[in-house]
């Protein structure tokens, strides 16, 4: 069996009371964190940061990560516990997948997560109904063939679906790069009317992150690149 990639999610949520501590402390924590996120970029197939800040108030950015050695995320995660600004951050969501070769194509490796790096990244864990593993071959093909020609009329998204069976609590994690959060409703409310819609169990919580630099992404939990100065 062909050795794919581990993709993970993390989200954070700092803690309010961080921004009262002195701009310099806060400047600090932040350099510190965003070197590690820095460094660790170089290592990995992708690590790419996501504000949401100002759109769910359960997180403020989240990191995605992209590797082929499993270590390297806890590693990663110990390294970034290790700067000043881990001790106010919280980790209310946190999700691991990993790649395989789709049962509903002609692939036969499993397919690589190439963020193609739109401004939008659009994540979900989901899960399906049981009966959807009870239906014969046949129909889950026929199911997944409209699934397929549905995205497929969406040019401006690109879906990363990866699986998560055994490894964590959902059975996949999907992900969406757009140019715009409004294009990803309409491909939502148009697979709502889809065969396979009706063996979704749970499609949430849905996360929409804008993408950015990491630094920039910290700058946003105390608004410090949006500060006027008197």
């Amino acid at each position: 069996m062909e050795q794919g990639q581990y993709v993970a999610y993390t989200f954070y949520k700092a803690d309010p009371a961080w921004r009262r501590l002195p701009v310099e402390e806060r400047q600090a924590g932040k350099d510190a964190f965003a070197e590690v996120v820095e460094d660790w970029a170089a290592r990995m197939a992708a690590l790419r940061a996501y504000s949401t800040a100002g759109v769910r108030p359960d997180c403020d950015f989240f990191l995605w990560k992209i590797t082929e050695r499993y270590a390297d995320l806890g590693e990663l995660g110990a390294a970034l516990n290790a700067t000043p600004l881990a001790g106010w951050l919280s980790t209310p969501y946190s999700y691991l997948a990993t790649t395989k070769a789709s049962q509903y194509t002609k692939a036969r490796r499993p397919r690589r997560v190439v963020p193609r790096g739109a401004p939008y990244l659009v994540v979900y864990p989901f899960v399906k109904v049981r009966p959807w593993y009870a239906l014969s071959p046949e129909e889950r093909q026929q199911a997944m063939d409209e699934h397929m020609r549905i995205g497929a009329e969406f040019e401006t998204i690109q879906n990363h679906t990866t699986y998560s069976f055994g490894i964590d609590d959902q059975e996949f994690m999907t992900a969406f790069e757009c140019e715009e959060p409004a294009d990803f409703m309409h491909l939502m409310l148009t697979l709502r009317e889809s065969e396979a819609s009706r063996y979704t169990e749970r499609d949430t919580p849905i996360f929409v992150g804008q993408a950015m630099e990491i630094r920039e992404a910290l700058d946003a939990l105390d608004g410090f690149s949006s500060r006027v100065e008197a």
